[in-house]
C-alpha cells in the first residue's frame, strides 16, 4: 500500500482503501446510502469525534443513527437548534424557545413572545424549519475562550448560560453555529442538518408545541404522539414551584451552594416532597380506596415512596399490608419464554394472576391468608406458614411493574384501586435550550444504587439501560393516563449530590468500553453542577434509597 493511503473499516465490516487526509465526512458518502441518509455522527474507538476529522491512519468507522443512544442525543440537539434558528428567523429576535422537558418520545417547549403563538404561526415555524433541513447546511464547532463566550451570552442577554459558562474551568469552549446563530449545547451536533429529516411538531395550546423525532425505542419510525396532560401538570407545577423560590436555572442551585444556603434549600425541597405525600394519602382516603397500586420505571424511587405513604397512612390510624407484585410469579417451570428461548419475566403472562386476585380480594374479606415470597433461587414460590388477616381499616399497598394496568387485578372492583404512577420530573434546567433529563436522572441514581449494592460494573449499568427502557415503554408507559395521580419523585438539588457519587464511578469507564462515550458525555454533564456534600441529607430522604444511610432500607 502507498504511503500516502491507509485502509478504513465501516461498522458493517467492510474494508476501503483512502488516501490520507480524506475526512470522515467524505467517507460517510461511501456508507450513507446504507444508512438511508440517517447518519448523525461516527465513532472511534467509542468516542465521538468530528465528522470533518481526517484520517491519518487505518481506522475503522463507527457511523451511528438516532437509533443509538448516543445518536439520539445527537439528533434531538440538532433539531433544537433548527428549531431556535428557525423561530427567530421567521418571527424576529423578539421570540425565544425554551426547551422544557421529555414528553412520549419527544420534546415540550415554549415559545416566549408578547402575543398568542397560533397554530398557523406553528406550520410557519415548521415551513422554516423544513427549508433548513432540505438545505443540509453545515452546523459548526467553534472553540472560543471562555471569556469570550461569557460576553457573548451576556449580550444576548442569556445570562443563565454565561453564567454556566463561567462555571466551567476550560480556558476554552465548544460553542455551535448555524446560519448566523450560536448557542451552547450540551450534546454534539450532527455535521449538518439534511440527517434531521425525520420529526413533527404538535401544536397543544397558546404558546406550547411537542417535537416529535425517532428514539431508540421507536428505531426509524416517527412515533405518534400520545397527550400525556397530568404529567405536563406535574411538570407546570413544579416549575412554578422552583420559580417561586428563584431558582429555574443551575446557576441559581449552584449560588445556593456558594452562599452556604444550600443546607435550608434541601430542607424546603424534602418538606416538598413529604407535602406531595399527603396530598396523595388524602385522595386516597377521600376516595375509600382500599387498594394502593403503585408502578414507575427504573430508578424512579419506588421502595422509599411506597413506605413514606405506608408511614402516612399508619399515623392516621390505617392497618397497611405491603406487597411486592414480584412476589407472584408462577414457579419457573410454567414461566413464559421469549422469542430467543430466555424466561420473560417482564411481561404480565409470568405472574400468578389468577392467585394474586384471589388473595388480594380474601384479604379485604377478613380471611386467612398465606402470602407467598418468591425464591429467586430454587424458581418457586415459599408460602408463608403464619397466614395474615387485616381488620376492617386495612389498606393493601403494592408495588410492581404492571400496578397500573387493570389487566393485572381485573377482579378488583375499580373503586377500591387508587393507582400512582412514580417518575422524578426534575423541574430545573440548565438553561432556557437544555434541560436535565428524567432518563440521564434515573441513570445516575441507577448506576449509584446498583454500584452501592450490587457492585454492580458502571459499564454493565449503561450498556443495559436501553433493555431497561424498552420494558418500561412496552408495560408502563401505555397505561399513564389511566392513572389516579402522578407524583414527582425528583429533588430539585440532586444532581448536586450524586455528582460526588456517580462521578468517580464515570471515571472509571475505560475507553475500550463500549459505555465510555455515554459515561463522558455524562461526566460532560456533570461538570455544570456543584458538588452537595450528602451530609444535608435527611436519613429519611428518597435520595437514600440511591446512596444509602436511609431508615427505610429495613422498614416493611
Amino acid at each position: 500500500m502507498a504511503g500516502n493511503r491507509t485502509n478504513v473499516a465501516f461498522n458493517d465490516g467492510t474494508v476501503v482503501e483512502v488516501e490520507k487526509g480524506t475526512t470522515i465526512y467524505e467517507l460517510s458518502s461511501l456508507y450513507q446510502p446504507k444508512m438511508d441518509n440517517r447518519i448523525v455522527g461516527v465513532e472511534i474507538d467509542n468516542e465521538t469525534v468530528p465528522m470533518d476529522t481526517k484520517i491519518t491512519r487505518a481506522t475503522k468507522l463507527n457511523f451511528i443513527d438516532y437509533t443509538t443512544q448516543n445518536g439520539f442525543k445527537i439528533n434531538k440537539a440538532g433539531l433544537e437548534f433548527v428549531t431556535e434558528v428557525a423561530l427567530k428567523e421567521t418571527f424576529g429576535e423578539g421570540y425565544e424557545v425554551t426547551f422544557d422537558h421529555s414528553i412520549a418520545n419527544g420534546l415540550h417547549m415554549t415559545i416566549i413572545c408578547d402575543k398568542k403563538f397560533t397554530l398557523n404561526d406553528a406550520k410557519k415555524l415548521k415551513t422554516k424549519m423544513n427549508e433548513i433541513i432540505s438545505n443540509d447546511e453545515r452546523i459548526y464547532d467553534l472553540n472560543v475562550e471562555t471569556k469570550e463566550a461569557i460576553s457573548y451570552f451576556n449580550k444576548v442577554k442569556a445570562t443563565e448560560k454565561a453564567q454556566n459558562i463561567h462555571n466551567l474551568t476550560n480556558k476554552i469552549v465548544t460553542v455551535h453555529k448555524l446560519r448566523n446563530y450560536i448557542n451552547y449545547y450540551y450534546s454534539d451536533m450532527p455535521y449538518s442538518t439534511g440527517c434531521l429529516n425525520k420529526y413533527d411538531l404538535v401544536y397543544l395550546d397558546y404558546n406550547k408545541l411537542v417535537l416529535l423525532f425517532p428514539s431508540t425505542t421507536t428505531k426509524y419510525a416517527l412515533p405518534e404522539y400520545i397527550h400525556y396532560q397530568n404529567v405536563i401538570k406535574c411538570f407546570d407545577d413544579s416549575k412554578k414551584w422552583i420559580k417561586s423560590l428563584d431558582v429555574p436555572f443551575v446557576p441559581d442551585l449552584n449560588k445556593k451552594v456558594s452562599d452556604c444556603k444550600i443546607e435550608d434549600f434541601i430542607k424546603i425541597a424534602e418538606t416538598d416532597f413529604n407535602n406531595r405525600i399527603h396530598e396523595l394519602v388524602d385522595d386516597v382516603l377521600s376516595k375509600k380506596a382500599r387498594y394502593i397500586l403503585v408502578a414507575g420505571p427504573s430508578s424512579s424511587g419506588k421502595t422509599t415512596t411506597t413506605k413514606k405513604i405506608a408511614l402516612q397512612l399508619r399515623s392516621r390510624g390505617f392497618e397497611v399490608l405491603m406487597i411486592s407484585v414480584d412476589n407472584y410469579f408462577k414457579d419457573r417451570k410454567n414461566a413464559p419464554k421469549d422469542a430467543e428461548g430466555n424466561y420473560d419475566f417482564e411481561c404480565l403472562e409470568a405472574l400468578d394472576l389468577k392467585l394474586l386476585n384471589k388473595q388480594l380480594k380474601d384479604l379485604l374479606d377478613g380471611k386467612k391468608v398465606s402470602l407467598p415470597t418468591y425464591n429467586f433461587v430454587t424458581g418457586e414460590k415459599e408460602f408463608e406458614t403464619d397466614p395474615i388477616k387485616l381488620g376492617e381499616n386495612a389498606i393493601i399497598l403494592m408495588e410492581g411493574l404492571h400496578c397500573i394496568n387493570d389487566e393485572m387485578t381485573p377482579d378488583l372492583d375499580s373503586k377500591l384501586k387508587y393507582k400512582v404512577y412514580l417518575s422524578p420530573f426534575i423541574p430545573i434546567n440548565i438553561d432556557r435550550h437544555n434541560y436535565i433529563s428524567t432518563t440521564d436522572l434515573r441513570l445516575m441514581r441507577r448506576i449509584v444504587r446498583d454500584n452501592r449494592t450490587r457492585a454492580t460494573d458502571v459499564g454493565a449499568t449503561i450498556d443495559y439501560w436501553n433493555t431497561v427502557r424498552n420494558g418500561e415503554s412496552k408495560y408502563i408507559f401505555p397505561f399513564i393516563n389511566n392513572v389516579d395521580m402522578i407524583l414527582n419523585t425528583s429533588l430539585v438539588y440532586e444532581v448536586g449530590v450524586l455528582k460526588v457519587f456517580v462521578e468517580p464511578l464515570l471515571y472509571s469507564v475505560q475507553s475500550n468500553s463500549s459505555a465510555y462515550n455515554e459515561a463522558r458525555r455524562l461526566i460532560n454533564f456533570l461538570r455544570g453542577f456543584f458538588p452537595i456534600a450528602s451530609d444535608y441529607v435527611p436519613d429519611d430522604s428518597i435520595l437514600r434509597e440511591f446512596i444509602g444511610k436511609g431508615i427505610f432500607e429495613n422498614y416493611n
